[in-house]
């Protein structure tokens, strides 16, 4: 018996530490489109890595009328292609957001400052590797909110 794994926002629905990224994911209309085909690799900040922001922050980003940053926010942690582990290497990457965060794998693997905590949390439509803090892209300034 082989056991379906489902999309990224499936798989992230079923892990209590991302109940706060599914819930940003749902008020940025974003669960269709992760939903998609893909492949994605989404890089998932922990519930945890949420609440390290800046007292406030997460409430405003979940309001309505800013859901487009909340977008860019979320988009920044997505790659539209499917990137194992043990694929991942040095350099800038390109997200789906527009922009590019840095990879860097000495002393363990960092998404610009955040720490990659675990990797390859398999689905159907990619791969999700876990983060310890939000990632915010270099166009977007969170304390204008």
């Amino acid at each position: 018996m082989t056991t379906e794994v489902g999309t990224i926002v499936e798989v992230a629905q079923g892990n209590e530490d991302f109940s706060t990224l599914v819930a940003a994911i749902t008020a940025a209309g974003l669960g269709e489109a992760l939903s998609g085909a893909g492949p994605f690799t989404v890089f998932a900040p922990t519930n945890a890595a949420f609440e390290a922001l800046p007292a406030g922050l997460l409430d405003k980003l979940l309001l309505p009328e800013n859901k487009d940053v909340l977008t860019k926010i979320l988009t920044y942690h997505v790659v539209s292609a499917k990137v194992m582990a043990a694929d991942v290497a040095a350099g800038d990457v390109a997200t789906l957001e527009g922009s590019t965060f840095a990879i860097t794998t000495d002393g363990g693997v960092k998404v610009n400052t955040s720490n990659v905590t675990a990797t390859d949390v398999e689905a159907s439509n990619g791969v999700i590797h876990i983060i310890d803090a939000v990632l915010v892209p270099a166009s977007v300034d969170v304390a204008s909110l």
